[in-house]
């Protein structure tokens, strides 16, 4: 199985290189959800690790998916400028106000990445039952590379009837990426429904540093998360266990 790293900063880029991800979906603020990171950032991730395939979170801020003029143009503008960098994809998604994929702004994103690869995220798990066949059809013909999903529930784990449905809908016309509350104790699920790319934070809290000597300090949050190593590495080589279908 293909392993996929979610990572924050480029700390997290060198440890996903160094345990051989197959790729990475690089993003800010991962306990907001994700949101676009900074130029700056995607700048310093392909100067260190210029040979990691990496794909860029285009999401303009916390929330729901239902992005208008203004968010839309910012969406534009920061594919254009991940590009420069020579990013590998962008991964994208945006939804109506009823809570479908917004068909138009999706193909103009996909038109202003210029051929570099597509994924869609988890804005899929918005949507109804009923309206996945023909997502799952409809973002395959638009050239779509992959759907990173949890298959609508709180962890892919749960959403196993889900992804298998969508991964025989995709029938080879896209890759369904299963995400969401991953552990390593999830793949063999996945790989009997036939799925061959996993997606994971491999994340772990760094505490707090010095004891706190002011108020400020003992009530600002000081504690953050970093991709860890022993954990990234577990998983790509798990993944390398399970053969492609």
């Amino acid at each position: 199985m293909r392993v996929e790293l979610a990572i924050q900063d480029s700390t997290g880029a060198l440890v996903a290189q160094n345990a051989g991800a197959t790729r990475v979906e690089l993003c800010a603020a991962l306990t907001l959800g994700g949101i676009t990171p900074s130029q700056g950032l995607v700048r310093a991730v392909r100067t260190l690790v210029p040979e990691l395939e990496v794909h860029v979170l285009i999401r303009p801020r916390p929330g729901d998916y239902c992005y208008y003029d203004a968010a839309a143009m910012q969406m534009l503008r920061e594919i254009d400028a991940v590009l420069e960098e020579g990013v590998n994809g962008v991964v994208i998604g945006a939804l109506t106000p009823a809570g479908g994929i917004d068909y138009p702004l999706v193909q103009r994103l996909i038109s202003q990445a210029g051929g570099a690869e597509v994924t869609f995220h988890r804005a899929f798990d918005h949507l109804a039952d009923g309206e996945v066949p023909d997502a799952v059809s409809n973002l395959a013909g638009l050239g779509v590379a992959r759907i990173l999903t949890s298959g609508g529930a709180s962890s892919a784990r749960d959403g196993l009837e889900r992804l298998a449905a969508m991964h025989e809908s995709a029938d080879g016309r896209l890759q369904v990426m299963a995400g969401g509350g991953v552990g390593l104790e999830d793949f063999d699920a996945f790989h009997a429904i036939g799925l061959a790319d996993v997606h994971l934070s491999a994340k772990t809290a760094h505490a707090r540093g010095a004891e706190p000597q002011t108020e400020v300090a003992r009530t600002d949050e000081a504690s953050y998360f970093l991709t860890d190593p022993q954990l990234a590495a577990a998983a790509v080589e798990l993944g390398k266990s399970f053969d492609y279908r």
